[in-house]
């Protein structure tokens, strides 16, 4: 499988940006997906996920109601709309699908990631 990811980049406080990850060698339909990020110095932390069937999500306490997990099967490819970002929310940001996997899915659980893209908020 191979991952491309985009959109991450330089924002202030307050502003939005949308990453996208598209996904190759396999069908993204059968997969849960999740969004992971690691502040400089700090362990990997779980920020969403999305069911591979129904559409059930679940987001991080840091990030509910600021950021929306989306996929696009047709296209392949999974999306993590980042609205009001903070400086806390500097990261890298890692995709990553489960097969068969559910909303409930972790780092753990995970079958295959991407390289990960750098997001950092600053003023």
């Amino acid at each position: 499988l191979q991952f491309v990811e985009s959109g991450g980049g330089l924002v202030q406080p307050g502003e939005s940006l949308r990453l996208s990850c598209v996904v190759s060698g396999d069908v993204l339909d059968y997969y849960a997906i999740g969004w992971f990020r690691q502040a400089p110095g700090k362990a990997r932390e779980w920020v969403s996920c999305m069911t591979y069937v129904g559409g059930g999500t679940d987001y991080a306490h840091s990030v509910k109601g600021r950021f929306t997990i989306s996929r696009d099967n047709a296209k392949s490819t999974m999306y993590l709309q980042m609205n009001s970002l903070k400086p806390e929310d500097t990261g890298v940001y890692y995709c990553a699908i489960d097969l068969w996997g559910s909303e409930m899915s972790r780092a753990q659980d995970m079958d295959h990631w991407g390289k990960g893209i750098l997001v950092t908020v600053s003023s």
